[in-house]
């Protein structure tokens, strides 16, 4: 191997150390429009998923041997969160003040799992690029896993980062071109599902009590397809 080879295979290799550390930590998010481009126009927008103000509307899982998790509505949220231009724009003016608390206590130390999810899936609009979370975790070495749903029904699971910081922190993760949000045949079948979230313990730290809040969960998105289609075109919903 010559030298200019050796230099070369270093470079790939701090590269892809730099976006596995980036995708596990939460520094640097994803451009929206930089991902997934595959029509010649976009209209990309900024629009919610869920504000977290309804613990009624969520539950947690945790298998039996492992530990029992509750969940609380709580008053808060980040102070870094921005309003959303366009809900600003048309006056929406949805009461968010609450946020979704959920308390762990462990039964042993070891590589255990909970789980949150909505009572039913969480639509998104048009072709998805990028999904975020508010979320507080406690400074531990747990990593958060978003799990989405195709419109085809199949699932997959995305990684948003380690939870190793404190206070509130915004996660995001871009949705890879391996999931299928459309079909091309069909104009009405695009987008995908938000399923609820996984979060896998560092055996060193799982143990006590644990507590993880969720505020404000975001999703930029492409909604020039949806927008574009014909009024008098039929819907295959029957």
């Amino acid at each position: 191997m010559n030298r200019k080879t050796t230099i070369t295979t270093l470079l790939l290799l701090i590269v892809a150390v730099s976006l596995s550390y980036g995708q596990l930590t939460g520094i640097g998010e994803p451009n929206a429009e930089e991902i997934g481009v595959d029509t010649a126009q976009q209209n990309l927008r900024e629009i919610s998923v869920t504000k977290f103000e309804d613990a009624g509307f969520w539950y947690s899982t945790m298998p039996r041997d492992q530990g029992v998790t509750t969940l609380r509505r709580l008053p808060g949220g980040p102070l870094d969160k921005e309003p959303l231009v366009g809900e600003q724009e048309v006056g929406i003016t949805e009461v968010d003040q609450y946020v979704l608390g959920m308390k762990v206590q462990y039964y042993k130390r070891g590589l255990n799992t909970f789980s949150l999810y909505p009572v039913r899936p969480l639509p998104v609009e048009g072709i998805t690029k990028t999904l975020s979370v508010w979320v507080v975790g406690r400074n531990m070495k747990h990593v958060l896993k978003l799990v989405i749903e195709d419109f085809f029904g199949n699932r997959a699971e995305l990684t948003m980062g380690t939870l190793n910081f404190s206070g509130w922190r915004k996660l995001t993760v871009a949705v890879p071109p391996s999931v299928k949000q459309r079909d091309f045949h069909y104009n009405d079948r695009m987008g995908i599902k938000v399923i609820g979230f996984i979060i896998e313990t560092d055996p060193l730290e799982a143990f006590g009590t644990y507590y993880i809040y969720f505020d404000d969960m975001r999703a930029w998105t492409d909604l020039f397809a949806q927008e574009s289609r014909d009024p008098d075109d039929m819907a295959d919903v029957w």
